[in-house]
This record gives structure tokens, C-alpha cells and sequence, in this order.
């Protein structure tokens, strides 16, 4: 029950990542707001939550609304009164080269991976401010600290959330918040065998995923979100006490090689 108590934002927790974090906090005793477009799914990992025996409620918001953002914090602050943990999990993956990624694209991938994540932190951070107390997560990537090929817009993405982060975190280490980044490499979500999840792309398979990870992961395979979520709660809980402006790498040694 490391979490007891406590009150944690999770953005983009319906399925992945987020959901494995979510189910996560709950069993480690946090009442949890969730978030994401998908209600359907919301509501799912809203009862699933739930039946671990902790308050939980999905907010339908689209993270690129100021005014969405502002409606969870709201929401959160009239069910518990009170703002522990946020999770900036929301993200989309997109691909291209300098060149080749229309502006579109970039624009959409700056208003979620990037601006979404300052915009909640801006409404948080004052509560916490307040409390006294307050850890933020936000979701990077391997690609926060390295780059790649062929995924230009996302990397420039996940690389400002790198640095946002440490700024954060020298900014408001003296008020009591923390600020930290989850950092995973490539983790096997069920949104990956949807079509379309990958632009243009067909939905990728199992076998056909397991083998690319063999070919160039040091450990030989993706990671799983339960994985990740583990990395989610030590940065989240006090077991990390003394962590702030720390980018956790969690990629089967990847940015090792």
C-alpha cells in the first residue's frame, strides 16, 4: 500500500501503459483519476479499479484542450480534494524525416506529447504548490536521451519532455514537488494491433514484433506496460524520496549500446 491515500492523475489510461499503471496504484491503495478519449475503455479500467477497493473515475478528455485539462484537475479536486501523483501518459507515436513529416503531423504530435504535458503540470503544480507535496511522471522514452531513424517528429517530441522535466524539477525542487521521467524503450501495448496505430501502417503481430526486438534489444524482447507501471510507482511513491529531474531509462538496455 504505497500509495495509500493518495490521489493520482493518470492522462491516456485506457489501455497500455497507462491502464497497467493505473491497475497498479489502485492495488497499491491510491484513488486515481483516469483519463483518455475512449470511454468504453475508460469506464472498463474505471471498474477494474475499482474493484480493488479504491475510488476511481474516468474524465473523457482529449489532452490537447486546455479546457479538457482543466475539467480533470477540476473533477479531481471535487472528488478528493486533493492532488498527490500526476502521470503524463498520453502520447501518440508518429514517424517521418525532417522532411518528409507534414506539418500537420508535427503539430499534432507537439500538441499532445509536448504541450499537453506543460499544460496539465501548469494546473497542477499551484495545488501542489498548496499541499506542500506533489510528484510528477511524465512519460519519455529511450528516444528522450537518443535518437533514431525515421521518427523525427516523435523523437523531438520525447526529447523537449526530457528536458522539461529537468527544468521542472530544479524550479520547484525547494516546494516539495518532484519531478521525474519514465523513460521506457519499446514496450508491446494492445493499441499496437490496431490498424492505423502506426501511420499507414498494418497492425503489427506478436511474432513479427518479438522477432524485430530479438534482433536489436539487448534483453531479446519488448517490454511489457506491467514493466514500466513498476518504474511508475517507485518514481511516484516515496521509495524515490531523493529522485527529482531523473530521466529512468527502462528499454532491455538499449541506450546501453
Amino acid at each position: 500500500m504505497k500509495l495509500k491515500n493518495k490521489t493520482a492523475i493518470i492522462t491516456g489510461g485506457t489501455s497500455g501503459i497507462g491502464k497497467a499503471t493505473a491497475l497498479l496504484f489502485a492495488e497499491e491503495g491510491a484513488n486515481i483519476i483516469v483519463t483518455g478519449r475512449r470511454a468504453e475503455q475508460g469506464k472498463a479500467v474505471e471498474t477494474e479499479c475499482r474493484q480493488k477497493g479504491v475510488r476511481c473515475v474516468f474524465v473523457e478528455a482529449d489532452h490537447t484542450k486546455l479546457g479538457d485539462c482543466q475539467k480533470v484537475v477540476d473533477v479531481a479536486l471535487k472528488e478528493f480534494d486533493q492532488i498527490d501523483i500526476l502521470f503524463n501518459n498520453a502520447g501518440i507515436v508518429t514517424n517521418g524525416t525532417a522532411d518528409s513529416t507534414p506539418d500537420d503531423v508535427w503539430q499534432d504530435t507537439l500538441n499532445i506529447n509536448v504541450t499537453a504535458v506543460w499544460h496539465m503540470c501548469k494546473l497542477v503544480i499551484p495545488q501542489m504548490k498548496k499541499q506542500g507535496r506533489g510528484v510528477i511522471v511524465n512519460n519519455g522514452s529511450d528516444w528522450s536521451v537518443v535518437a533514431g531513424k525515421n521518427a523525427f517528429p516523435y523523437i523531438m517530441s520525447k526529447g523537449a519532455v526530457g528536458m522539461m522535466t529537468k527544468a521542472m524539477a530544479l524550479d520547484h525542487a525547494r516546494e516539495g514537488i518532484r519531478v521525474n521521467a519514465v523513460c521506457p524503450g519499446d514496450t508491446f501495448v494492445d493499441r499496437w494491433m490496431e490498424k492505423g496505430y502506426f501511420e499507414g501502417s498494418d497492425p503489427v503481430t506478436i511474432d513479427a514484433a518479438m522477432k524485430e526486438s530479438s534482433e536489436y534489444i539487448p534483453m531479446g524482447r519488448f517490454g511489457q506496460p506491467e514493466e514500466i507501471a513498476r518504474a511508475v510507482l517507485f518514481l511516484a511513491s516515496d521509495d524515490s524520496t531523493f529522485v527529482t529531474g531523473h530521466l529512468l531509462l527502462v528499454d532491455g538496455g538499449n541506450t546501453a549500446q
